[in-house]
């Protein structure tokens, strides 16, 4: 545990020097941060994996500088607020805006993060249930309702039903009114979406439009897997229809030779939710977290790690075999 009394006030927390495999992360005690005012210093309880945070630690993220602590997302208990924007000891939440990239982030005993990208979470929860839901709810939410902006009654189509967005994403959507159908690559995997909330599985070949369309087609696809798909779930959306991208799991980050007259039909939107701070504050967690507590939504955790297990949590994340969300606990 961290030093909380007595000199040296130091931390344990998972350190990158450089890009690598998951072998470049280690163990490390820092200083806890000293927050100033308009900062939070949270004591983290819990923290869930990203794949951009696989992407960063591979490389891939040029802007990011080493040594970093990563992690864009983090709960637990305000340690101290000195704008007194915040009980000590309330439990909250906090993502996006720079964590793990432009200062540090989660993977620690503390973060200390802007007030203005945290939200309190009156929950009793466990904290495996907890850490799994700042990144994942703000991503589905905000995907499901600021960009494609979903109606009651739609028929949406989610690329990549099995990952953590993808599983919360249809258990939000299904709760709201609209008719979900989600993609798997895996038949095994088929009972999994639709206990999340799907209507209609597809086995996701890489070319699934066809189908689709031959059931009708729909009003909006939530692409998940990334541009090695997303030409084929452009064809899926009707008339008025929209296409958001949101995930890269699939690990292709541009279209190749991409023409949009001959790629995007007549009358069909393409669009984008990368999320920032500001959007984490405009998701109700809340109210969301209510429904997690009440059955309504459910939460699917894959494994839950321990922070000393941190390699082992990077190897599961880029294996692809957690079934769910990936959580940390501290």
């Amino acid at each position: 545990m961290a030093s909380t009394g007595t000199a040296p006030h130091l931390m344990k927390a998972v350190v990158i020097r450089s890009p690598g495999g998951p072998e470049v992360l280690k163990i490390e005690r820092l200083p806890i941060p000293k927050p100033h005012s308009g900062q939070v210093l949270i004591r983290v309880k819990a923290f869930g994996l990203n794949r951009s945070e696989l992407f960063t630690r591979q490389g891939h993220s040029p802007g990011v500088p080493f040594p970093r602590v990563l992690g864009i997302e983090a709960v637990g208990l305000v340690e101290e607020a000195p704008g007194k924007e915040f009980e000590k000891g309330a439990t909250v939440a906090t993502a996006m805006g720079g964590m793990g990239r432009q200062f540090d982030g989660g993977y620690a005993e503390y973060t200390c993060v802007p007030a203005t990208q945290v939200q309190v979470i009156d929950s009793d929860l466990p904290w495996e249930t907890l850490g799994a839901i700042p990144e994942m709810l703000q991503t589905a939410w905000g995907s499901l309702f600021r960009s494609l902006r979903l109606q009651k009654g739609e028929r949406l189509l989610i690329r990549g039903g099995t990952t953590s967005v993808g599983l919360a994403a249809a258990a939000i959507a299904k709760n709201f009114g609209a008719t979900v159908a989600a993609t798997t690559r895996s038949p095994k995997r088929a009972e999994l979406v639709r206990s999340n909330g799907a209507d209609e599985v597809y086995i996701d070949s890489g070319s699934i439009a066809k189908e689709v369309k031959q059931a009708g087609g729909v009003n909006k696809v939530l692409e998940l897997v990334g541009t090695t798909t997303l030409q084929d779930s452009i064809l899926c959306a009707n008339e008025q229809g929209t296409v958001c991208m949101t995930g890269m799991v699939g690990n292709s980050w541009a279209l190749a030779n991409f023409s949009p007259m001959d790629s995007i039909p007549t009358a069909v939107s393409l669009t984008t939710y990368s999320g920032g701070p500001e959007d984490f504050m405009l998701t109700p967690l809340a109210d969301l977290v209510k429904q997690i507590a009440a059955g309504t939504i459910r939460v699917q955790v894959g494994k839950t790690f321990h922070i000393d297990q941190i390699m082992e949590a990077h190897c599961c994340m880029e294996d692809n075999t957690a079934g769910g969300k990936i959580v940390v606990l501290t």
